[in-house]
């Protein structure tokens, strides 16, 4: 989640040069830094338990599951980002030999918050789909156990699938699944019945 922008006309190697010194994380677009925000638990836990599981799912298969510490170049639009997770496959490439901003991730994984939800649906994505190597992008909800999978097909289009309680978010790229219980357990308080918050429409 990003904030106000904190510093603007930088280039892309100022930016960098900039970052690498920095205490906090920044986001770069358009010659402008943005500060992360912070995020609450719920958004900790869910981003946590997918990675968990991504890498659990991935063991020994030649995949790495990157957490959002890593850094990822959009080469179309010079834009650096940082999503909550991501998984690369292939060899990963990078932007120079820092090894901290990666070029090539096949999956992209994103938390939904209220400030960052309508970013993520919309302009972010589209810079990611400029991103040659990625095959998948998940969405999770913060608000209810719901996860959305948009893939590429062969056509250059993306189509999506949204995945509720008892299902599997299926992931083509990776020929492996979320388990959509496993990734919300523990994450939500409970009510005074007892109930936990099911899927929103």
């Amino acid at each position: 989640m990003a904030q106000a922008a904190v510093r603007t006309g930088l280039s892309p190697q100022e930016y960098l040069d900039f970052e690498r010194s920095s205490p906090l994380r920044h986001e770069y677009a358009d010659g402008e830094l943005f500060a992360m925000a912070g995020g609450t638990l719920e958004h900790s836990a869910i981003g946590a338990n997918i990675l968990g599981e991504l890498r659990n799912a991935l063991r020994g298969r030649g995949c790495r599951v990157l957490t959002s510490d890593m850094r990822i170049k959009i080469a179309a639009t010079r834009r650096y980002v940082y999503p909550d997770g991501a998984v690369v496959c292939a060899r990963p490439e990078f932007e120079d030999e820092q090894r901290d901003t990666l070029l090539n991730p096949r999956v992209i994984v994103e938390v939904l918050s209220d400030s960052s939800e309508a970013y993520d649906r919309g302009d972010k994505f589209a810079q990611y789909r400029t991103l040659p190597s990625l095959e998948e992008y998940v969405l999770a909800s913060q608000k209810a156990p719901r996860i959305e999978v948009f893939t590429r097909q062969p056509d250059g289009s993306w189509l999506l699938r949204i995945h509720g309680p008892g299902e599997h978010a299926e992931l083509s790229s990776l020929d492996g699944a979320l388990d959509v219980d496993r990734v919300y357990q523990d994450v939500f308080e409970r009510d005074a019945m007892g109930e936990a918050p099911q899927d929103a429409p």
